[in-house]
């Protein structure tokens, strides 16, 4: 971790200072944690390879545009950095609606709803865990409009990289459905989801050791399982 007076200005703050003082004790464990990203990325990549051409070559089929979507999101001090995911939505769907996603979104593709409800068009995203942007676990990223929304508590979850799941990913599962119906889904999410997903998130930095994920990733295999 980075020493306290090197951290962005807007991290150093009473608020944040709690969760970074757990940190920095558990240094032994973030550097396992980076040790176990580096070894599962590279062992499923490997072994997804063949599936992820496979969905490639769906998703040209199904609609027009690129295979993946790439997006500006933020991870850990701030540091900003572009997703992969599978493409599931028409190319130009940010046009079109919100940065969130509804259920029953008409932007959705054919393919792209399989995908989504099965999370594998999270798969590419074990190039970002490789690249060194995201791990297996820690907060899901946000794009950058709603990181500048962050409470001082909030910015404590850019202490640790961005991960593919968590224990608020978990929770909110179902998320597009919460989001349903509302007149202004951007503001229901700002204003409610996000607030209720980041004390999961905070409560993980708490809880923080490599164990833990391993328990958070067993539990989204069997809620995606679900």
């Amino acid at each position: 971790m980075k020493k306290w007076e090197k951290l962005p200005e807007k991290f150093r703050n009473d608020s944040v200072r709690e969760y970074y003082d757990i940190l920095k004790k558990r240094g032994i464990s973030l550097a396992v944690k980076r040790f176990f990203d580096i070894i599962l990325a590279l062992i499923i990549t490997v072994i997804a390879l063949p599936f992820m051409m496979i969905i490639a070559v769906w998703i040209k089929l199904d609609s027009k545009g690129p295979v993946f979507f790439r997006q500006r999101r933020v991870t850990t001090y701030g540091r900003v950095f572009r997703i992969f995911k599978f493409r599931t939505m028409v190319t130009d769907a940010e046009k079109r609606g919100t940065q969130v996603t509804v259920s029953n979104d008409s932007r959705i593709t054919g393919a792209g709803r399989f995908l989504r409800k099965c999370r594998l068009d999270e798969l590419p995203q074990l190039f970002n865990v490789l690249l060194g942007d995201m791990s297996f676990v820690g907060t899901r990223p946000e794009v950058e409009r709603y990181v500048d929304r962050y409470t001082d508590e909030m910015n404590a979850t850019l202490l640790m990289p961005a991960g593919i799941t968590s224990l608020a990913s978990i929770k909110f599962k179902d998320e597009e459905k919460l989001l349903d119906g509302a007149n202004d889904p951007d503001n229901v999410y700002v204003n409610t989801v996000l607030p209720q997903k980041m004390k999961y998130n905070l409560e993980y930095i708490k809880k923080f050791n490599f164990f833990y994920d391993i328990k958070l990733m067993f539990m989204t295999f069997f809620a995606v399982l679900k």
